[in-house]
């Protein structure tokens, strides 16, 4: 008898799109000439195939967020470089440590499924910089420190089952990159160190566009060379609000759009206004009043700007499994959320006309925590029950 795996592994067959410039766009389902997460959307995709994944997004409900990368060797959460102010060369030997062996996406995208989530949603890049895929300019990242392309990996099962795969993506804070905005322009695009680390070389503002190349560059690797996309994650608008006029997100998202027009962009509550979806933590809420408080009027003025052209669509609501940390972190053992916990999360999201996107943080060794296996195949048997 063949299993659920063997029928999805036999059941779609996937062939190259080359785009007119000759860049390999994304693999599809040969028998309807879509992404395959987009199947059931033939019609519309023929229209409008940004249209077609909007709409697939919102009957999507719920999807799997996962925070992974050198600072899961720590089991402190993924600000421990920042909040312990570790110098950039102690935390680079963190690299001597990574080994993602139990990094299993075959798995990850069965849990997903089984758990009845749609889309998967993996930390290509967080604040620490280093990427999980090869990102080429530099050896930060797992293909060059372990051997493994961990968002390839990903998006191949993603494919395979018709799982949607979005990238999350650290766009303007980086702390590691020699030319990422100074603690200056900002408290969090530096670690709080006394002595300037000699990695970081910005010095003036036009610094800022090597960096920007950079990240653009990433941008172009994760959109042409693993398969359909179905949305880019950016995070920390907080300092996109501080800097708006320093990084060009229109015409990064337009980028984006060129490369794969299903692909859907989504960054916090919104930065311009032009995202796809909204995705606050915690709950639906602009961050205006936080900045407000933080940073002043103009600054909450721009966010609730952008929260409010964005709080109209279908939005998500990402939240943890731990009580509050987004990577792993020991202290939280044993406190992981139950799967009553996470149906209210359900019903709460989708009574703000949101989808839950709900984040497991592996272990360092890359496999998922018992406990959150365990809540999220109990809450897949509740949903096929409903």
């Amino acid at each position: 008898m063949k299993t659920r795996r063997d029928f999805m592994k036999s059941g779609l067959a996937f062939g190259g799109v080359i785009a007119s410039g000759g860049i390999p766009l994304y693999a599809q389902d040969e028998a309807t000439n879509i992404p395959s997460y987009l199947k059931g959307y033939e019609d519309l995709y023929a229209q409008d195939p940004h249209q077609a994944a909007l709409a697939w997004f919102k009957d999507a409900r719920f999807g799997l967020f996962m925070h992974y990368g050198l600072y899961s060797m720590l089991g402190q959460g993924e600000w421990v470089q920042f909040r312990t102010k570790i110098p950039v060369p102690e935390y680079e030997k963190l690299t001597a440590r990574f080994n993602p062996e139990k990094f299993d996406a075959d798995f990850i995208t069965d849990l997903a499924l089984e758990a009845g989530m749609k889309y998967v949603n993996l930390t290509s890049k967080h604040h620490d910089g280093f990427c999980l895929f090869d990102s080429k300019n530099d050896n930060w990242n797992s293909m060059a420190v372990a051997k493994r392309d961990l968002c390839g990996e990903l998006a191949a099962q993603c494919q395979k089952k018709g799982l949607g795969c979005f990238f999350y993506y650290s766009l303007p804070m980086d702390w590691h990159h020699p030319y990422s905005l100074s603690r200056e322009y900002g408290q969090y695009y530096r670690p709080a160190y006394e002595v300037k680390p000699e990695q970081y070389k910005f010095e003036k503002v036009e610094d800022l566009q090597k960096y920007l190349d950079d990240a653009k560059g990433h941008l172009r690797t994760l959109l042409s060379d693993y398969g359909p996309v179905a949305g880019v994650w950016f995070d920390t608008c907080t300092s996109y609000f501080m800097q708006s006029d320093l990084f060009p997100l229109n015409e990064i998202y337009a980028m984006v759009r060129s490369i794969q027009p299903n692909c859907l962009i989504s960054f916090k509550q919104g930065c311009t206004g032009t995202e796809d979806f909204a995705a606050p933590e915690r709950k639906g809420r602009s961050m205006a009043d936080r900045l407000r408080n933080r940073y002043g009027d103009k600054v909450g003025d721009l966010a609730a700007h952008a929260w409010d052209q964005n709080k109209v669509k279908h939005n998500e609501i990402c939240d943890t499994l731990q009580p509050g940390g987004w990577a792993y972190k020991q202290t939280d053992e044993g406190k992981h959320k139950t799967p009553d916990q996470v149906m209210e999360m359900l019903q709460a999201a989708g009574d703000q006309n949101c989808n839950l996107l709900l984040n497991t943080g592996p272990l360092p060794d890359g496999s998922i925590h018992p406990e959150d296996i365990v809540t999220l195949k109990e809450v897949g048997k509740r949903l096929r029950a409903q």
